[in-house]
């Protein structure tokens, strides 16, 4: 039960695998044109499997800020994490442990998530099989990135690295279009981002602090401006 449960998670995260293997490839390049070595790279790749918190961290990193600008850019850009733990604990069945909670928290990312609640309930084996191939995947992908950025030509390299960013354009424009105070936020985010990068006085605020203010800051407006309506269920 336990083999055939951990084989059919390990099947079921192959094509979120290969999916991270393009996305982290990009990571791996940028992280390396940015200053950082192949180590050190597949290092936050393989204790850090977060996209966006990853390429928000790299120039914070490298451009020699506190930890302190760290940590509280991973907590904002990272906090949905928590809000998907909580909802896939109620599908987690008895075999689950609480020190099996915690692993499974550590590779709770967006499309693992969407995988497992996709299931009546899920075991500790099928989700560590599901947790492994996409884990592999990422750090694999960014080890290749990453040799890629020591090797292939300056031209070749910046050009790759644009791809991650148009991984989240791929993302958010679909929502965009859809929804007019998403398009809205997107829109009052860039605005703050340029302000920050443009302003004498507001440049000189570190880039992981640029990052809190503008997604707070658009967020925050947003759900003053257009708050989402919870529908009440009358059962």
């Amino acid at each position: 039960m336990k083999k055939s449960e951990f084989i059919r998670g390990l099947l079921a995260g192959i094509p979120i695998c290969l999916g991270y293997l393009s996305v982290s490839f990009a990571f791996g390049i940028f992280a390396v044109d940015s200053g950082l070595t192949l180590w050190q790279t597949l290092l936050i790749s393989m204790t850090c499997v977060t996209s966006a918190g990853q390429l928000a961290a790299v120039p914070i990193m490298t451009g020699g800020g506190g930890l302190l600008e760290l940590a509280m850019s991973q907590l904002v850009i990272n906090l949905r994490y928590s809000l998907m733990s909580v909802s896939l604990s109620q599908k987690l069945d008895d075999s689950v442990k609480l020190r099996d909670r915690f692993l499974i928290a550590f590779v709770n990312t967006d499309e693992v998530f969407a995988v497992a609640s996709a299931q009546r309930s899920v075991s500790k084996w099928f989700q560590y099989g599901l947790m492994l191939t996409p884990w592999l995947g990422w750090s694999a992908g960014t080890a290749l990135g990453a040799a890629a950025g020591n090797i292939l030509p300056a031209l070749v390299t910046d050009a790759l690295g644009i791809a991650i960013y148009g991984m989240f354009i791929a993302i958010v424009v679909p929502e965009a279009k859809k929804s007019r105070p998403t398009l809205i936020c997107v829109l009052v985010a860039v605005a703050l981002s340029c302000l920050f990068a443009w302003m004498p006085v507001l440049k000189q605020i570190p880039t992981g602090f640029t990052v809190i203010l503008c997604a707070v800051g658009a967020s925050a407006l947003m759900a003053a401006l257009a708050p989402i309506e919870v529908e009440e269920s009358h059962e």
